[in-house]
């Protein structure tokens, strides 16, 4: 949480006062890092917003994750010990006064990293414990699971390549909008498709299909912009090839989130994303337990309307997410 007030005060040192401001709250297009959960189809994409008709929206994002956690049973051992690059390219079309359709396609590299130095560097000077960090192997890959004496996971070598692509569509259901106030409601759905290698944790192996409702409240004041979203849904997946015989069928997740835009060209959000747990049969935190991070942040305006969005998230309940995560999200309308 340390890390989230002190990244919240640098962007508001930068903001300038202003009466009003109309730059409307959206939300991070960013889920769970984790190695084990970005492979299946948790949508990214939850914004209440219609792409308008005729019109092509697009979102380059780039999330860099450092994780380290260790933990065992009697039966149970799992090491998650790396940092995952992904970057995403994302493009939705408008059809027509209420429909959109859409394509994202992401490049995974895994690798031993450089941020474990800076992590325990952070942790050390604000006083927050090290959870093992300090005495493992520095910018180690290994991701390993083994339960009952069976290896079941193994992952000690870095790789990149595409991951598991998605196909998007979206429905506007309501949509109020006038000089004091912006309203959305918007049912999204999406397929994600095997195209990434399941072997070097790119891809699930599974065919995935969501559904979620997303709704927004944006109202103009004399402080600025404050908006309110949010979304509920589920996933329901194939058998995959990641510990297949654990994976869960059927996953819900959903999303909150708040921001104040006191200008019209930046604004600062905070939000959660949780979803229920993806696999079972451990007695693990690491996987038997649903997921909740918090993503703290804003979103600039740069010239030419492009917007930039900047967090960092880290996991509320801890060991079901990365320790940190970087996002940065490019986006723009023609």
């Amino acid at each position: 949480m340390r890390r989230v007030m002190l990244l919240t005060l640098l962007l508001l040192c930068g903001a300038e006062a202003c009466l009003a401001g109309d730059m409307e709250i959206a939300p991070f297009r960013t889920v769970n890092q984790r190695p084990l959960v970005q492979i299946f189809g948790l949508p990214a994409e939850t914004s209440a917003t219609i792409t308008p008709a005729g019109h092509l929206s697009f979102a380059l994002t780039q999330d860099v994750a450092s994780e380290y956690t260790v933990n065992s049973t009697s039966s149970e051992q799992i090491v998650l010990d790396g940092e995952s690059y992904r970057w995403t390219l994302a493009a939705r079309y408008g059809i027509g006064e209420r429909f959109e359709a859409g394509l994202e396609i992401p490049y995974i590299l895994y690798g031993g990293g450089f941020l474990d130095g800076f992590i325990e560097d952070w942790h050390s000077a604000f006083g927050m414990p090290q959870g093992g960090r300090d005495t493992a192997p520095k910018n180690r890959l290994k991701y390993a699971y083994s339960k009952n004496g069976l290896q079941k996971l193994n992952m000690t070598h870095a790789g990149s390549g595409i991951g598991d692509m998605q196909l998007s569509a979206a429905m506007k259901l309501y949509d109020d909008q006038d000089n004091s106030a912006h309203d959305s409601l918007a049912l999204r759905t999406s397929v994600k498709l095997p195209t990434g290698e399941s072997g070097s944790l790119r891809g699930s192996g599974s065919t995935d299909f969501s559904l979620a409702l997303c709704g927004s409240m944006n109202a103009f004041t004399e402080w600025g912009a404050l908006g309110l979203y949010g979304s509920l849904g589920g996933v329901a997946m194939t058998r995959g090839e990641v510990l297949a015989d654990q994976q869960n069928n059927l996953v819900g997740f959903g999303t909150l989130g708040l921001g104040w835009g006191p200008t019209e060209w930046i604004s600062f959000k905070l939000q959660l994303n949780g979803n229920t747990a993806l696999y079972h049969g451990s007695s693990l935190l690491e996987l038997s337990k649903g997921s909740l991070m918090l993503v703290s942040g804003g979103a600039v305006k740069l010239p030419g309307d492009y917007l930039l969005d900047i967090g960092v998230s880290e996991d509320v309940a801890v060991a079901t997410a990365p320790d940190v995560a970087f996002h940065l999200g490019l986006s723009k309308r023609f």
